[in-house]
C-alpha cells in the first residue's frame, strides 16, 4: 500500500509513490518522507503501535471512496440482510491483520444483495461460513452456482474420521 513503516507505526506517503524508493527522517516529533530528495510528506510522529496514520490526499481516489465506511457501518449493513451476512462481515476484518483490508471484500459481499437478493446473500454466507470461504469471489461463486439453494454436504452419523499420521484433515486445507 502507500505507507511506509518507521518504528512499527505507518505513514502515507501519496499513492502515485508506490513501490518508489524513498527515504525517512524523523526526530521526536516529526516523520519527513523524501523522493530524490524532495519532501513528498510529513506527518506527527506517533507511537510503535502498529497502526496507520493517513492523510486522504494521499490516498488513491479508489480507496478515497471507501474512507468513509467504518466497520461499525459495514456491520450494521450486513445485519440487515441477515444473521449469516452478519457473522460474515464479522468474521472478515477480525482474521485480517488490519480489519481495513477486510472493508472491500466486506463491501463487495454486500453489493451482492443488489443482483441476488438478501435471502440469497444470507443463504450464501452461511455456506461460506461453514466451508471456510471467507472472501468476496467465495461467496460469488457459491450465488453464482446457485450452491446457496442447495443443502450443504453433512457427514452421517456412522461416518467415523479416518485417523492416520498421513491424513491432515479438512483444517489444514481450510
Amino acid at each position: 500500500d502507500y505507507h511506509v513503516e518507521v518504528e512499527k507505526h505507518y505513514y502515507s506517503v501519496p499513492h502515485r509513490f508506490v513501490r518508489a524508493e524513498v527515504e525517512v527522517r524523523f526526530t521526536a516529533r516529526t516523520v519527513e518522507i523524501f523522493h530524490k530528495g524532495e519532501r513528498i510528506a510529513a506527518h506527527q510522529r506517533m507511537s510503535g503501535n502498529h497502526k496507520h496514520t493517513t492523510v486522504p490526499e494521499h490516498m488513491a481516489s479508489s480507496h478515497r471512496r471507501y474512507a468513509g465506511w467504518t466497520i461499525a457501518r459495514i456491520r450494521q449493513d450486513a445485519a440487515a440482510i441477515g444473521p449469516a451476512t452478519s457473522a460474515l462481515c464479522d468474521l472478515i476484518p477480525d482474521e485480517r491483520s488490519h480489519p481495513e483490508q477486510g472493508f472491500r471484500a466486506c463491501l463487495g459481499i454486500l453489493r451482492l444483495a443488489g443482483s441476488y437478493g438478501r435471502g440469497r446473500l444470507d443463504a450464501a454466507a452461511a455456506r461460506a461460513i461453514d466451508i471456510g470461504a471467507r472472501t468476496y469471489g467465495s461467496v460469488k461463486s457459491i450465488l453464482a452456482n446457485n450452491l446457496d439453494r442447495r443443502p450443504a454436504h453433512q457427514r452421517s452419523a456412522d461416518d467415523a474420521p479416518i485417523l492416520h499420521a498421513n491424513i491432515r484433515g479438512p483444517r489444514y486445507y481450510n
